[in-house]
């Protein structure tokens, strides 16, 4: 093989295997060679540009190509290792490419991706400090960070999960137990959890898990849930334990009027958890911070560093003001992990698991490198782009903006163009490799919507793409 390598990548592969010492074990036999390929392909890909935009093959075409690959034999890491590269890898779509622009992208330092190797690596068990307390006390760091941004006191706390659902999940847990443990039981009608109808899905989800009633709080005219609009739920459904207020919703950017919400339900001693899964970072924002306002008096809170604080996936920082009550719900007990010192910072002890990997490394190791003027930096470009780019639509002649953006999404439409006629452009440009915009609906209407979290989006590009694109008739697509 390094023959068939660029010097450099000989070099890179024959320092990997020269620097493994691990005698050879008895069951797998010598792994060098896999090791290498795959620290190797990992250095490299560090640092490469981005996969095509729209890459996705039916099953059976990848069956076709790739075989069986579990097999009682095993294919060897070289035959393992191509098929991921040349079949599997790319057979998927970019979420960092700066032009893709759909759902909420993932667009993480290079400096968090190499990280992320070395949390595989060091496989650090991360539930519980006596076995991951230098790794702990790192991600620990990261998490006083955002809870400084939200205004909160020294003794919150929070932990690293997967993402927003199981973020959502652990916390509302919470909310229900202490509202059992304050109101002297169940109510007759069971739990209900108060939510606007824009408020992401990962909520129903987690209020079917939790056996939770979801009540639809209708939002303003401008899209936000609003404390007023709160109470009058209440007073129709007294069972209400807690609300879920939306800091950027995922549709349409929108930030819930969050100190109108959090001094009517403290009011009726309702817990406030804020879902900022993608738009909790624009926290970091100075441009922005002002619509968070009232987010420092929330009960628990959540934001996914794998959307706009530049960590890959999978990462959700989870926080709570009173960490004490999350334990309380969360803590396990056994007989084999009584000697476990409760004293000390434990992970498992603030969300519904007990094993987890220190997912949060990758984010803690970018802001150590980067700073955390680098981040602010990084996210009012993203809010720039964002403007500028609805700023020309607004000026147009073929386009409409549908919504001043509040934070880095643009929700706009093409005055003439059917639904088919959307979904027609969106597809011809994700198979073209030119941007990826999906269609999504607002007030029952179908848009379009771009999603700007990537600070390496030329705006100007986007327009560009717009005005070339989109003055064409349908039937010229």
């Amino acid at each position: 093989m390094s023959e068939q390598m660029p010097p450099s990548e000989a070099a890179f592969t024959s320092a990997v295997t020269g620097a493994q010492r691990r005698a050879p074990s008895p069951i797998w036999g010598d792994e060098r060679e896999a090791v290498s390929a795959a620290l190797h392909w990992a250095a490299t890909y560090a640092v490469e540009g981005s996969d095509p935009k729209a890459t996705m093959r039916s099953a059976d075409a990848l069956l076709a190509d790739a075989g069986e690959t579990i097999t009682p034999q095993g294919l060897g890491a070289a035959r393992a290792l191509e098929i991921f590269d040349t079949i599997l890898r790319p057979a998927t779509r970019s979420t960092d490419d700066p032009m893709n622009l759909a759902y909420i992208p993932c667009a993480p330092t290079r400096a968090a991706v190499a990280f992320d190797t070395v949390v595989s690596a060091a496989n650090i068990y991360g539930g519980l400090w006596e076995g991951g307390a230098g790794a702990i006390f790192a991600e620990n760091q990261a998490l006083r960070w955002i809870a400084d941004l939200l205004g909160w006191p020294a003794e919150a706390a929070g932990v690293f999960v997967s993402g927003g659902t199981s973020g959502n999940l652990s916390a509302l847990a919470v909310a229900r137990e202490q509202a059992r443990a304050r109101r002297g039981g169940r109510p007759e009608e069971g739990w209900a959890v108060a939510c606007a109808s824009t408020a992401h899905s990962s909520n129903v989800t987690v209020a079917k898990v939790l056996d939770m009633t979801v009540v639809e709080v209708p939002i303003d005219d401008a899209g936000h849930l609003t404390g007023p609009a709160l109470a009058a739920a209440i007073t129709q459904f007294p069972n209400i334990c807690a609300v879920v207020v939306s800091a950027g919703t995922t549709n349409a950017g929108l930030v819930d009027d969050i100190a109108s919400v959090v001094d009517v339900a403290h009011a009726h001693d309702v817990w406030v958890h804020v879902d900022g899964a993608y738009g909790g970072a624009a926290l970091a924002a100075p441009s922005v911070r002002h619509l968070f306002d009232g987010i420092e008096k929330a009960d628990s809170f959540i934001v996914d560093p794998h959307k706009w604080l530049f960590a890959p996936y999978d990462c959700c920082a989870l926080l709570y003001r009173d960490p004490h009550a999350a334990a309380s719900i969360h803590a396990q007990h056994a007989a084999y992990l009584d000697s476990i010192d409760r004293g000390e910072s434990n992970p498992s002890d603030l969300a519904a698991h007990l094993s987890r990997r220190v997912r949060g490394l990758p984010l803690w190791y970018s802001l150590a490198t980067h700073g955390t003027d680098k981040y602010s930096e990084a996210i009012e470009a993203g809010l720039a782009a964002s403007r500028k780019v609805a700023d020309w639509i607004g000026a147009s002649t073929h386009l409409e903006l549908v919504l001043e953006p509040e934070l880095s999404v643009v929700l706009f439409r093409r005055p003439g163009w059917s639904d088919a006629d959307y979904r027609r452009w969106s597809r011809k440009l994700a198979l073209e490799g030119t941007m990826l915009c999906v269609p999504t609906r607002h007030a029952e209407e179908m848009v379009l919507r771009l999603a700007f979290v990537n600070p390496d989006t030329d705006p100007d590009h986007v327009i560009a793409v717009l005005d070339q694109t989109m003055r064409r008739p349908p039937a010229e697509l």
